[in-house]
């Protein structure tokens, strides 16, 4: 796999639309997950693109600040592979990659909504008693700490990150 990553780049918008496009249903952006989105900018850091070894975009992640209880944390996701490039690790690269930038960032939790038994993988597991804007199932509301105790006692509901 000729796979190479980089932090997105202002040129690379569209095509990162583009692959979320294809790969999500047309309705994405009405989640819960995007309004929590809307307005905020994501943490450029965190927003990296994976390209083949032609320099098409093979999957791409972005991650936004957020806040549990007045608490900072980050909102992993969306995180999108093309489907000629499915099955080859890329989703998996790109997330282990942003673990590694946001832990050395000094972040201390990152949480997503998404499938258990996938991300578990990573070290993700079921956050209790953090509350997700509705239409939210809380079984799939799952956190990691990048740092002992990072969610010890955070607690309550997840908002936008002011600017």
């Amino acid at each position: 796999m000729d796979i190479t990553t980089a932090r997105e780049r202002p040129d690379d918008y569209w095509e990162v639309e583009a692959l979320y496009d294809t790969c999500f249903a047309p309705g994405r952006t009405a989640l819960s997950s995007y309004r929590l989105r809307d307005g905020v900018d994501p943490i450029p850091q965190l927003c990296i693109v994976a390209r083949d070894g032609y320099g098409q975009v093979a999957g791409a992640i972005r991650n936004w600040p957020i806040r549990v209880s007045e608490k900072d944390a980050i909102l992993l996701g969306p995180v999108a592979v093309h489907p000629t490039h499915q099955g080859e690790g890329i989703a998996a690269l790109l997330i282990w990659r942003c673990l590694e930038v946001a832990a050395k960032g000094g972040w201390p939790r990152i949480m997503l909504v998404g499938d258990g038994p996938y991300y578990g993988r990573f070290g993700f597991v079921k956050l209790e008693g953090v509350t997700m804007p509705p239409p939210t199932n809380p079984d799939r509301v799952l956190g990691i700490a990048l740092r002992r105790g990072g969610w010890d006692g955070v607690t309550g509901d997840v908002t936008r990150a002011h600017d």
